[in-house]
């Protein structure tokens, strides 16, 4: 699973289950490799396939998880490369939601930088992903700034959400 973080329930939401929870920290690294990875996690939680796939829509919805899918070695299938922009601080918000309608774009993140929004975009060939950042730096009125790897280093993305 890739997406997942923590954030802060709003005061109209319940807070999390202990299932939820387990959902989101206990299937970032370990989701089944099977034809039906929902049926051996509801195994696994004591529950029924329909009410995992449930809790994970209704995570989704919440805004816990981005997406669930493969994340691929770079150069495997397709290409992708990290991207940047300097948005301003009243704009970061639009701007994030605006990167992250696109679904070659895996996630994106704020830094402490002059370039304060960074996002991974991944395509099946080189053209897409070119298209894809010449439309986002045209819908926000931004340059991105490209940055394709040079060097393959292997970082482990899955955090313990709650301890």
């Amino acid at each position: 699973m890739a997406g997942a973080a923590e954030r802060t329930p709003t005061r109209t939401e319940a807070p999390l289950s202990e299932t939820d929870r387990r959902l989101l920290d206990a299937y970032q690294r370990a989701f089944p490799l099977t034809p039906r990875p929902f049926a051996v996690i509801a195994e696994e939680l004591g529950l029924t396939e329909a009410q995992v796939i449930e809790r994970f829509r209704r995570l989704q919805a919440r805004g816990y998880v981005s997406r669930i899918g493969p994340v691929f070695s770079p150069g495997r299938v397709g290409v992708s490369t990290l991207a940047a922009l300097a948005v301003p601080a009243d704009r970061l918000e639009a701007v994030a939601a605006l990167v992250s309608s696109y679904p070659e774009v895996n996630h994106n993140y704020q830094r402490d930088h002059a370039f304060n929004l960074w996002f991974v975009v991944t395509a099946p060939e080189a053209a897409r992903l070119d298209a894809v950042l010449r439309e986002i730096e045209a819908r926000v009125g931004l340059p991105v700034l490209d940055l394709p790897m040079e060097r393959d280093y292997h970082i482990d993305l899955g955090f313990a959400l709650w301890c």
